[in-house]
């Protein structure tokens, strides 16, 4: 199992500080809400339950989730978590892999929103999956939001704020480099009154077909149903691109308390 080499990765650590200039809390709601009606699709209980949040970055999601959810985030990065842990002090935050961290308890809702991409191989995507169905309680959901390889585009993306003299963009641009990866390179233009400083790096990034996840979720016995998330992105793209995602949602079969 390839690891994941967090301190390469200035976006969520030296440039974290960015993330809620770029995209406030407030401004994840559409896709927060989308999450939570299609979780509560499935729930059976009304009594307020656990969500664990593998993968929760700067803790924008969980500004809503919060709002239902007892919630625990995990991340990788720490820049990332130090900013969800100042936005959401309510929240329990702890540094881990999605694909072996041990939280040491179980939940009744495991999420993965924005994040699976990072799993680069499909031992990695079993790993998640796995470690998903081990810290769930019985008949608890599962829900994961990931792209797929049939329908996958070249695309380039374009996000920009202001906040005072500070000025910030950043531009992304995904492109296919091998069968199961794209890059995902990102450049940030950062002005104020010292200047322009301009960084940049590039992500390698999962990409698998519609039957790869398929095959995954029935080898564990993930019983999920999916629809379609086509148009979150769609004010940020640059051209005539296309970004679709899908929504998975389900339990497992036969997973013990």
């Amino acid at each position: 199992m390839a690891e994941i080499k967090e301190p390469e990765w200035i976006s969520y650590n030296e440039l974290a500080w960015t993330e809620h200039i770029i995209a406030p809390p407030e401004m994840y709601e559409e896709d927060a809400m989308i999450l939570l009606g299609a979780l509560a699709e499935k729930r059976q209980s009304v009594r307020r339950q656990s969500l664990l949040h593998l993968g929760c970055g700067a803790g924008g999601h969980d500004f809503f989730f919060k709002r239902y959810y007892t919630v625990m985030g995990v991340d990788i990065s720490e820049g990332m978590l130090e900013i969800a842990r100042k936005t959401n002090p309510e929240v329990v935050y702890i540094k881990g892999d999605m694909r072996n961290v041990i939280p040491g308890k179980k939940f009744d809702v495991v999420v993965i929103p924005d994040s699976i991409m990072y799993m680069t191989t499909t031992e990695d995507l079993e790993a998640v999956v796995r470690n998903a169905s081990a810290h769930l309680k019985k008949d608890g959901l599962f829900l994961v939001v990931a792209h797929m390889k049939d329908d996958f585009r070249n695309n380039n993306f374009a996000y920009s704020a202001q906040k005072g003299d500070l000025h910030i963009t950043v531009l992304e641009n995904n492109h296919i480099v091998s069968v199961n990866t794209y890059e995902a390179v990102f450049t940030y233009l950062i002005r104020n009154g010292s200047g322009l400083t301009i960084k940049h790096e590039v992500h390698t990034l999962g990409l698998f077909s519609y039957l790869q996840w398929r095959e995954i979720f029935d080898k564990y016995g993930f019983e999920a149903d999916e629809m379609d998330l086509d148009d979150l992105y769609d004010k940020n793209m640059l051209g005539e691109g296309e970004y679709r995602l899908k929504i998975f949602v389900g339990k497992f079969r036969n997973n013990p308390d």
